[in-house]
């Protein structure tokens, strides 16, 4: 059985359920083991869950016209991601989610959330919340990609996410900070110079 004491704190720091309303949510969760490669999400097919990482590395990404895929996110422990348009509106994904490690995730369908919305006010709450924050989130990330260099957006993602940069394969963190692979490698080499 795996330990769920990360997800009850992620879950503690939004909002502090009671411990009624705590084992309803738990319990609405299922634990997944995820492969390195493996796909859980796909476009043209529904996001039918909203996913907290328990233990491991994920990205989603789009791929344009021409073959260049586009990194939208990441997540490791303690993140959450899904393809939230598809998961929001059950209308077909336009994006991949895919395991970086081999993973382990606790996910909620979208039925099992809209249930515990509809029936209970605390959780309906929680999930407002931690919508807020995404959309806080991903205006951030916009700005960033408007009003910031390429080296600003790396130093900013490097002092944020220490951690977590040395587990990115590089193609998807320049994708991520929307520059090619030789322009992250040159603001590398020049920080590795400068020490």
């Amino acid at each position: 059985m795996e330990d769920l004491s990360p997800f009850v704190e992620n879950i503690n720091r939004k909002a502090r359920l009671s411990p009624e309303n705590m084992a309803l949510l738990t319990a609405a969760f299922k634990v997944v083991k995820v492969k390195r490669k493996q796909l859980l999400i796909q476009p043209g097919f529904v996001a039918k869950y909203r996913i907290y990482v328990l233990k491991g590395a994920f990205h989603s990404y789009v791929i344009d016209d021409k073959g260049n895929e586009h990194t939208i996110q990441f997540a490791v422990e303690d993140w959450w991601l899904s393809d939230y348009n598809s998961y929001i509106h059950q209308t077909p994904a336009t994006q991949f989610v895919e395991a970086l490690e081999n993973s382990i995730i606790l996910q909620v369908d979208y039925q099992a959330e809209q249930q515990l919305k509809d029936t209970n006010w605390e959780l309906a709450t929680l999930f407002r919340l931690m919508a807020e924050q995404t959309a806080a989130y991903l205006a951030r990330r916009i700005v960033s990609n408007l009003t910031q260099s390429a080296e600003e957006r790396y130093n900013e993602f490097v002092a944020k996410y220490p951690q977590v940069v040395q587990r990115l394969p590089q193609y998807a963190l320049a994708s991520y900070l929307n520059m090619t692979r030789e322009f992250l490698s040159k603001i590398r080499n020049d920080k590795v110079r400068k020490k």
